[in-house]
């Protein structure tokens, strides 16, 4: 499910990340939210499984320029 429903709160419960780290990897654009007209960010259940993924390949070592790389090259391929 691709829809875009879920406030930063939710995202935080269902990933164990603090609002701070999912706003950090928005920084970096490594996540994509979209935005609601009062300027809340909304996210998708993808989202969610990217963030996690994202958190785990950080504690690997991996660097925030290293995975834009990688998101770049999977959305130019899908």
């Amino acid at each position: 499910m691709s829809q875009k429903v879920m406030s930063i709160g939710t995202v935080r419960d269902l990933t164990g990340l603090t609002e701070r780290q999912i706003r950090y990897y928005e920084d970096r654009e490594l996540v994509f939210p979209e935005r609601s007209p009062g300027g809340a960010r909304k996210f998708s259940f993808e989202d969610v499984e990217r963030l996690k993924e994202i958190h785990m390949k950080m504690k690997d070592g991996f660097h925030t320029f290293e995975l834009r790389k990688s998101i770049a090259g999977h959305q130019s391929r899908t």
